[in-house]
């Protein structure tokens, strides 16, 4: 795989990361509504089932997030490594011609 392509990948992979961190985060707010929502209902097995599920979660949504830190760290340093930037720039010119 060349270097575009691969960081393209890398990139792209990136990106799912951070949607996935997202929908982890609306799932956690949507949790939380139906926990404020079960206040006045008073529902016994939301009472108890919801608390853990909302921390299993929020466990998740960590690692998530912690691997998502790790990983476009990883992007950006093959990034500089490997002068994406200037490897775009080429293909560009390259394509022009």
């Amino acid at each position: 795989m060349d270097k575009l392509k691969k960081f393209d990948l890398m990139a792209k992979i990136a990106r799912e990361l951070e949607d996935l961190k997202n929908s982890q985060q609306a799932v956690l707010e949507k949790i939380g509504k139906i926990e404020v929502d079960n206040i006045e209902l008073g529902n016994s097995t939301l009472e108890k089932e919801l608390p853990e599920i909302y921390q299993r979660t929020a466990d998740n949504a960590d690692a998530i997030r912690d691997v998502l830190d790790t990983f476009q760290q990883t992007t950006d340093d093959y990034a500089a490594k490997n002068n994406i930037d200037r490897l775009r720039e080429q293909q560009t010119i390259n394509s022009i011609k």
